[in-house]
């Protein structure tokens, strides 16, 4: 062959090729935004989420997830964590501010570390960036869940478990959803009859939560857990309005919206504190 024309070919392969992963600095920043195309992590200079004391009505799952999180900025062994349930009620809000706890209590300890639903399949690949790294990573996927035609959670059995490299010591996966068991279970697949083994489709979508060894569920709020937060937030910007005004706007607001979460309750809090700037910050009450 012309050495031309296969120096034109092996130009040609190389552009066709997809660029190597950016290095990053992970000690450059405390998070990070997983970016699979072109393969970089983006620094995050400062992540949105509020303190820890101020997630109420939550406290066993605080205690939990803080918990395992420690463990795992401290260098021992801990679980991937997979936290569920009700919306609004802190999910992913107590990620955040646990990786924040974990980095004041131990400082640098921990980079946090997003990748979106739409990207898990590029999963694989994050891991295998971080893998020579040495600083600690927690990798976050909010609002996870995967539909009947979806295969991408394959991926995700493979790297939380069963994948011959298996997953970096340097590597925890933290999950929120409000699927228990992040896919669908329709009455198709529970119905015995319409299969010779009924029960294997159900088997293999639980299977992906099982791969979770800490399971956190979140149920809706009460009325009391829903007070609390508001008063919790409204101490935390020093709001100039008394409780009993407090709780009867919180109840109002909960009952337009439909609903008592965490969720309603800093909406509520960030509507009141316009309200009472415009007002000229004076003290109110009923």
């Amino acid at each position: 062959m012309d050495q031309a024309l296969l120096l034109r070919l092996v130009e040609a392969l190389e552009r066709l090729a997809p660029p190597p992963p950016t290095k990053v600095d992970l000690h450059g920043a405390d998070a990070f935004v997983w970016h699979p195309r072109p393969a970089h992590l983006a620094p995050v200079p400062r992540v949105s989420g509020v303190g820890i004391r101020l997630l109420v009505g939550v406290e066993r799952q605080k205690q939990l997830i803080l918990a395992n999180t420690l463990q795992f900025a401290r260098g021992l062994s801990a679980n991937n964590a997979m936290l569920w349930g009700a919306r609004g009620m802190g999910k992913s809000s107590l990620v955040k501010a646990a990786h924040a706890e974990a980095n004041r209590q131990i400082p640098g300890s921990l980079a946090l570390i997003e990748i979106a639903r739409e990207d898990i399949a590029s999963l694989p690949e994050l891991l295998r960036l971080l893998r020579a790294e040495t600083r600690r990573c927690l990798v976050f996927c909010d609002d996870l869940s995967f539909e009947r035609e979806d295969a991408d959670y394959k991926a995700l059995k493979s790297v939380l478990d069963g994948g011959i490299e298996g997953r970096p010591e340097t590597v925890l996966f933290y999950a929120t959803s409000n699927r228990r068991h992040l896919m669908p279970r329709d009455m198709a697949e529970n119905d015995r009859g319409a299969a010779i083994h009924a029960t294997e489709a159900t088997e293999e979508k639980v299977s992906l939560s099982d791969r979770f060894g800490l399971w956190v569920g979140f149920h809706s709020a009460d009325q009391a857990a829903y007070f609390d937060m508001v008063a919790g937030y409204a101490r935390e910007l020093e709001l100039p309005i008394d409780e009993a005004a407090l709780r009867v706007r919180a109840a109002t607001w909960a009952t337009i919206r439909g609903g008592r979460s965490g969720r309603v309750a800093w909406q509520f809090i960030q509507d009141l504190a316009g309200q009472l700037a415009l007002d000229g910050g004076r003290p109110f009450s009923d």
